[in-house]
């Protein structure tokens, strides 16, 4: 099971990354966009032509990224659950997934800003926080001249992931 749930969370982790590159337009480095793009072709080229991208989102990605978690949770729950169950414990994993990811991005630039804040990876990760963190930097005053923002940022994903596990009964 471990194996599944790797492989899924590699894959939606992708997939993810890739929706919310194209939502928020940001241009990868070229290593980032081939690999995104290698890894999640075969599945969101067949899923282009049922679901389009409307609005300027990726919907594939997105859809994409559900089913794999959707995949991954039915092998986990192998048979004997009802698909209901199924569904909601996906649902439920899927947003895990999301708000993991905002998290693994803002934890990655605070390691950029503390180590190598002139990394050639370092100006992707701030342009792919920046949507999270600038209603924030509203906000949050500087203290002295540290930003706070990313660890508020970080303190509210982590409220968002209790909260969620109270909707979901977890």
């Amino acid at each position: 099971m471990l194996i599944v749930d790797t492989v899924a969370g590699l894959l939606g982790a992708v997939l993810l990354l890739r929706f919310w590159m194209q939502a928020i337009r940001v241009r990868p480095p070229s290593s980032v966009a081939q690999f995104t793009f290698q890894l999640s072709d075969w599945l969101v080229r067949p899923l282009r032509r049922v679901v389009p991208g409307v609005g300027g989102f990726d919907w594939a990605s997105l859809i994409g990224a559900f089913l794999i978690v959707f995949l991954a949770t039915s092998v986990l729950f192998f048979v004997g659950a009802a698909w209901q169950t199924v569904l909601l414990a996906a649902l439920y994993r899927f947003l895990q997934w999301i708000l993991y990811g905002f998290m693994a991005m803002l934890v990655i630039e605070a390691i950029f800003s503390w180590v190598n804040p002139h990394a050639p990876l370092a100006p992707f990760i701030r342009a792919l926080n920046e949507p999270l963190l600038r209603p924030l930097r509203k906000v949050v005053p500087l203290v002295g001249n540290l930003d706070l923002s990313l660890l508020v940022a970080l303190i509210l994903l982590q409220i968002a992931q209790l909260v969620l596990g109270m909707l979901f009964g977890r």
